[in-house]
């Protein structure tokens, strides 16, 4: 072997195993693709993904699907080939993992950050659908997270409604923050709470707070929460996390609560999230959305208004409904079903 086959050889060699070892590097990407729809109107089992307890209800029909964004999970990472193939196939992205995942978020954070996500989206859709249909809703003060070790650790939840301290109706954050700052360290404090329906009488040993001496705290933060008559309960067969169901939540319960076919026959999808006053907000992913929900055979996808941007180039049979609130949603259905089909805002 000359000297010069020999240098070929070896620079080849050594080209062949960098490209390997930088084709098995993990690259600091995540890839979207469309994922699997749900149709919210069904069943799992013997028992409907949404169950409305306390109120009547009224037959439905059509489908009306959530559609996910297939997402690389936290603990895992993409190759340099992963990322490039999901860049270039169609119905595919690749983002920043910053974009999606915070730096040094740990993946049971991820997945607690999720639930806790879903958890308020199904919260809001459940308050946006009621006072759609008309139906009696109370804010009240929530307790939205409390103090591991603190004085109110496993005593107050969160979620619990607090409706009342030391016998004061309370109806507001901050008169429930004021009659825990007007006590005295060690004072017992009497909480009037509604949990799960439930009322419930907690007393409370106020401490010291560790940031402003000589004050009284209980270790416990406060929202906005709400009060309704109907229980609703959701099930999905299986662990779906994220905001951006809302919207389609609360147009299944709104069409479970009131009286008509609200979809008529059709296949309707959608994604967006909603806040408690039925405002619709764009989400990421809209484009794997709009394809998983083509795949599925639906025919009509609601699109938050702030996403109709990110539709443009993208190539569709569905007919895409821009709505901004839950109103202009049940309002696009009613108006699809008639005779002004042709009126209804699109993207």
């Amino acid at each position: 072997m000359t000297r010069q086959t020999w240098t070929a050889f070896v620079s080849a060699f050594f080209f062949v195993g960098f490209a390997v070892v930088l084709a098995a590097m993990p690259v600091p990407f995540v890839s979207w693709s469309p994922g699997q729809t749900r149709d919210t109107l069904a069943m799992v089992g013997n028992e409907p993904i949404i169950k409305v307890e306390g109120t009547e209800t009224y037959p439905t029909t059509g489908r009306l699907d959530m559609t996910v964004v297939s997402v690389t999970p936290s603990e895992a990472r993409l190759s340099l080939p992963q990322a490039l193939l999901a860049y270039w196939m169609p119905h595919r992205d690749t983002l920043p993992r910053s974009a999606v995942y915070a730096p040094g978020q740990t993946a049971d954070e991820v997945e607690a950050d999720e639930i806790n996500a879903m958890r308020t989206s199904q919260d809001d859709a459940i308050v946006a659908a009621l006072r759609a249909a008309g139906q009696p809703v109370v804010e009240m003060p929530v307790i939205f997270s409390v103090t591991v070790g603190g004085p109110a650790h496993n005593l107050l939840m969160p979620g619990d409604l607090v409706s009342a301290v030391d016998g004061f109706n309370t109806m507001s954050t901050t008169e429930v923050t004021k009659r825990v700052q007007d006590h005295e360290i060690g004072d017992k404090i009497v909480f009037d709470t509604i949990r799960d329906g439930t009322a419930m009488r907690i007393i409370v040993t106020a401490a010291e707070s560790s940031t402003l001496s000589g004050q009284a705290v209980v270790g416990i933060s406060l929202s906005t929460g709400h009060r309704y008559q109907p229980k609703i309960s959701f099930d999905l067969g299986q662990q779906i996390g994220g905001p951006s169901a809302g919207l389609v939540f609360a147009l299944a319960i709104y069409d479970k609560i009131t009286e008509g076919p609200l979809l008529g026959d059709r296949h309707v999808a959608g994604t967006g999230t909603i806040d408690a006053t039925g405002r619709v907000g764009p989400i990421g992913g809209i484009q794997e959305k709009v394809a998983g929900a083509d795949d599925a055979g639906a025919t009509v996808f609601l699109v938050p208004a702030e996403n109709c941007a990110d539709m443009a180039g993208v190539q569709t049979d569905l007919n895409l409904i821009k709505v901004a609130t839950l109103t202009e949603a049940i309002s696009a259905m009613q108006a699809l079903a008639g005779t002004s089909a042709a009126a209804v805002p699109r993207c």
